[in-house]
């Protein structure tokens, strides 16, 4: 179990204690876990004082599970709220997650990464280590897609709030970096520092005090033309990065290896 300590994004590391529900709820949960990390508004950065716990992770099935002919459930979740603490723990089995994994799909790979991290196993390290070299191109249309979404849900508001702008801005900045460095960063406080947006500063300020569901300090209108700015540069990046088109062969194989091993040591035999 790893212990409630530092934890941050780069270049900014910040001391966070985890609730004891947290690794309460790691402890009940009835598969093995290879990790559970948090995700959502505490991950990227945010959270207000009421805000759930997202935790996000990775299970093992027991091998019966996965040799028999009937199709196994692949995702578990458990949720909790004590009126104190309001969580729900998120996990896909090991065969999922890989598969995930080898796609473009930014969520796992947040999940995986993220620096806040509840429970581990070095088996987490080891998967952490081949996740790096699976980032392509084509996460450019993972980011392209929820920022353009976060959007729309904006636009659909009769009072727009803060909550979907902080988001819109969060998956394109996390995306630039990405196509950029080839590194996952979703903490916006970060990525802010380079991106020097002030109004983000604070809107982020308005969400950690509860105030998400207040009308915007301006209409949308007003941020629209960085946003517009933003996404044109992380379609640039896309044709500009010197990320690979695919996951190369080698790097697939000691995934599906990855999975053979955790299936293989898990006490879920």
């Amino acid at each position: 179990m790893a212990p409630a300590g530092a934890a941050g994004g780069a270049g900014l590391v910040t001391a966070m204690i985890f609730p004891p529900q947290l690794v309460d709820a790691v402890h009940a949960y009835p598969h093995p876990l290879v990790f559970a990390t948090v995700s959502g508004a505490h991950l990227y950065g945010f959270p207000s004082v009421d805000s759930d716990w997202d935790l996000r992770g990775v299970h093992v099935l027991p091998l019966r599970d996965v040799l028999g002919l009937e199709t196994p459930e692949e995702t578990h979740s458990l949720e909790r709220d004590d009126g104190t603490v309001e969580l729900d723990l998120v996990t896909h089995d090991a065969r999922k997650f890989a598969r995930l994994l080898l796609t473009r799909n930014g969520y796992v790979l947040e999940q995986l990464l993220s620096p806040l991290v509840v429970h581990t196993m070095p088996a987490h390290a080891d998967l952490a280590a081949l996740a790096r070299r699976c980032v392509t191109r084509h996460h450019a249309h993972h980011y392209l897609g929820f920022t353009r979404n976060q959007w729309e849900m904006l636009e659909r508001e009769d009072v727009p709030r803060v909550k979907p702008l902080l988001y819109a801005f969060r998956t394109v900045l996390t995306g630039l970096h990405l196509l950029r460095t080839g590194e996952v960063e979703a903490n916006l406080e970060v990525l802010n520092a380079e991106a020097r947006l002030p109004f983000l500063t604070d809107l982020m300020t308005l969400k950690r005090e509860g105030r998400e569901g207040e009308p915007l300090p301006e209409a949308p209108a007003v941020y629209q033309a960085e946003h517009l700015r933003l996404v044109r540069e992380l379609e640039e990046a896309r044709q500009t990065t010197h990320l690979p088109d695919a996951v190369p062969d080698d790097v697939a194989r000691a995934v599906s290896e990855w999975v053979v091993g955790v299936r293989l040591s898990s006490p879920a035999r």
